[in-house]
């Protein structure tokens, strides 16, 4: 039987439409480029200076960053934990995707199992965690997948209820990927990596003024960076093709006016996906594997994951004095995926065969269209200095839904020498996507932050934001009961910070805050059911109390931060023990827990950094099947995360590195019956500086070829990779 080619289609008229309309009226966003020159319209000259500091050496805690708040205020500033991960760690670590990057960030894991991309911080999960690209919200969790790290420029973690910010969402925290934009001056960089796995990764950069003489008014400059990269998976089948293209044209209009058109373009291909491994049985206690099981793939021969996603976004920057700056984003963003999968595996009771079942073809479209107009203004209230930042941002989340799924067997297996089937072989399965349900959410939001000086030491910093949230869910299917025409729901979130910020000596301060957040009861509103929309009337709500220090020591060699905090969460979505067919909102979570990090700088040569996070994690109230959990740690919920890296020169051309993490156990069910062990990961590295402009590094991972799980469900464990090599030539000039 001829099957017709499975295809990832492009629907381009988003994109197009977004086009037109940048060409019309440039919009803009703050977080896009660097001052224009001092000749352009009064706009004060870039100084970029050397400050001899080393990545993986001291914490970059005097960078003004853009995911603590609006204010332009540095990690030091922020009465918060916030961590800023530049460019050069990310090339330190040799980080080859944005979830290794957020090993960075104290306290936090993450994995990246096809259909379930989770990040654990401050004991939650979900969507209490929102993850923005260049401060937009696409209120997906899907939408996080790991991207190769080639075109960002840095990454932007702040812990806590952070919906004040950037929108419903952020109980735990708020992660920001931000991309590379053009800026004014030259850039040339290429890496090559070959690796394990048949690994093979290309990269390029270029920034160039293509217009103007360099004096400001009527200068344009143009960015593009590119990456390619193949590789064989590490289980049996999986293949993994993936693109990234990130453009922009920076223009310098005078007036204190400048805007940044930027494109981007990301394409995912996964032949034969990996979904986990199947726990041995009995699944109690201490889980464990089949180590003869460990690289099997039993998904069906020609399964797949691809991904397509565009981002246009059109920034204007107005510095209209000193004192007011205004800036206007419009931005688009297109993504589509495809699944074509047997995704559940589990062994009989005797371990001798391996039963494969949940069969699921389905497609995701969505398209997001946005726009945000926010400013700054610094002034005073009653003589004392005070600087406000304030806005107005709409949007409008569309998402259609293709689901075609089969809960019944597939086959049952040998659980080592066995062969499966082309996906559409079986029973139920045919091509073709029909919709289910389309998912329309609009949101309008105003906000404000302001900061403060009480005393010349003292500042008070404090913020405020006001959603409307409209979600109408249209069926696409059969109607009835249970499965309306039609069903809408507003919610009207209001969430704040108030925090204080005490320099009590040169170089160290001490802070606390208190802060509120607002998210879905269960799951996200962008895919939420019928069912999820019709009983889960309120957004649930998240309050946080957070103390802490940041500290410069001995002599500037070092510095570091500390932070305690507790959380709650309340209005959980969970089970009536009335009636076990329904849902109230009278759930609770809490985490109470504390994060370090520190940076030293022994030596111009030596360089040491690492991070701790502890969260105890638990459930207050929440009933499911029946039975209490209250008291009870989430699932996949370390209590401890810890992370260590060293670098040291040994000589002007040779350096080496090690970096070592440890996750304590988790559990796989809410019972806490199920326990993964703790692990601990060895990464090392060594690099030659074969010329001025170029160096060469060798890595090995998970150097110990450490066994680990990276997610656990009731049945499979998705592991970790196991030890991997990699040789990677950089130059730059």
């Amino acid at each position: 039987m001829t099957m017709p080619p499975f295809t990832l289609l492009s629907p381009a008229t988003p994109i197009a439409l977004a086009c037109a309309l940048c060409a019309l009226a440039p919009a803009a966003q703050g977080q896009t480029s660097d001052p224009a020159p001092a000749a352009s319209a009064e706009l004060p000259a870039v100084q970029v200076t050397d400050t001899g500091e080393q990545p993986n050496g001291k914490l970059p805690l005097d960078t003004p960053t853009e995911t603590g708040s609006r204010l332009g205020l540095t990690p030091r500033e922020t009465p918060a934990s916030v961590t800023v991960v530049d460019r050069a760690t990310i090339d330190a670590r040799g980080a080859q995707n944005t979830q290794e990057v957020l090993r960075a960030i104290p306290g936090v894991t993450a994995h990246d199992a096809p259909g379930n991309i989770g990040v654990q911080y401050r004991g939650f999960s979900g969507a209490s965690i929102t993850q923005l690209f260049n401060g937009i919200n696409v209120q997906y969790t899907i939408a996080a997948r790991p991207v190769d790290t080639w075109i960002y420029d840095r990454m932007e973690a702040i812990g806590g209820p952070s919906s004040f910010l950037n929108g419903a969402g952020a109980v735990g925290g708020t992660l920001n990927y931000i991309t590379k934009l053009a800026t004014r001056h030259d850039i040339s960089e290429a890496q090559v990596r070959l690796g394990s796995d048949r690994l093979r990764e290309a990269s390029v950069g270029l920034n160039r003024r293509i217009a103007g003489d360099g004096q400001g008014s009527g200068d344009h400059y143009l960015r593009i960076d590119l990456n390619q990269r193949k590789a064989d998976g590490w289980t049996e089948g999986t293949k993994r093709d993936a693109t990234q293209l990130a453009a922009s044209l920076l223009s310098d209009f005078g007036g204190g006016v400048s805007h940044t058109l930027a494109y981007e373009y990301q394409r995912e291909w996964v032949d034969r996906p990996y979904w986990g491994t199947p726990l041995l049985n009995p699944i109690t206690g201490t889980l464990r594997i089949d180590p003869g099981t460990r690289f099997k793939n039993y998904n069906s021969a020609d399964g797949v994951y691809a991904q397509r996603v565009q981002w246009l976004r059109s920034i204007t920057d107005w510095r209209v004095s000193d004192a007011l700056q205004l800036r206007n984003t419009f931005y688009v963003y297109d993504a589509l995926r495809d699944y074509r999968n047997v995704e559940t595996y589990a062994f009989n009771r005797t371990n001798t065969a391996v039963t494969r079942s949940s069969t699921l073809l389905q497609r995701h479209d969505q398209r997001l269209v946005g726009n945000r107009l926010d400013g700054t203004y610094k002034g005073s209230i009653g003589g004392l200095r005070s600087d406000w930042a304030f806005g107005l941002d709409v949007s409008l989340n569309r998402q259609t839904r293709f689901p075609n799924s089969l809960s019944g067997t597939v086959s049952t297996v040998n659980p080592y020498f066995f062969v499966t089937e082309p996906f559409f072989t079986i029973r139920g399965m045919t091509p073709g996507f029909r919709p289910d349900r389309e998912n329309k959410v609009r949101t309008a939001a105003v906000f404000a932050e302001n900061r403060t000086f009480l005393t010349p030491s003292l500042s008070l910093v404090s913020a405020l934001r006001h959603e409307r949230i409209e979600l109408d869910l249209t069926n696409r299917r059969a109607v009835n009961a249970t499965n309306p025409a039609t069903y809408s729901r507003t919610y009207r979130p209001t969430t704040g910070r108030l925090g204080l910020v005490w320099d009590v000596a040169p170089g160290a301060n001490l802070y606390a805050q208190y802060a509120t957040a607002a998210d879905p009861p269960a799951g996200i509103l962008s895919t939420a059911s019928f069912a999820n929309v019709r009983d889960n009337s309120e957004l649930t709500t998240g309050r946080q109390i957070e103390v802490g220090t940041k500290l410069d020591f001995w002599q500037g060699k070092g510095n570091a931060t500390l932070a305690a905090y507790r959380i709650t969460r309340k209005n959980i979505a969970t089970e009536d023990p009335a009636n076990r067919n329904n849902t109230l909102l009278v759930g609770e979570q809490s985490a109470r827990g504390v994060e370090a990090g520190i940076g030293l700088q022994p030596t111009a040569q030596w360089s040491i950094q690492g991070n701790v996070g502890y969260a105890r994690a638990r459930y207050e109230n929440y009933t499911q099947g029946g039975v209490s959990y209250a008291g009870k740690t989430p699932t996949n919920t370390p209590r401890l995360v810890a992370n260590l890296w060293t670098s040291y020169a040994f000589t002007p051309q040779w350096q080496g590195s090690i970096g070592v993490r440890r996750v304590s156990a988790v559990y796989a069910d809410a019972a806490n019956t199920l326990r993964w062990p703790a692990y601990t990961l060895l990464d090392l590295g060594l690099s030659y500086q074969v010329h001025r402009n170029a160096q060469l590094t060798l890595r090995v991972r998970n150097a110990t070829n450490r066994t680990y799980a990276a997610n656990l469900t009731s049945t499979m464990a998705y592991l970790g990779e196991p030890r991997t090599a990699d040789l990677t030539l950089r130059v730059a000039f």
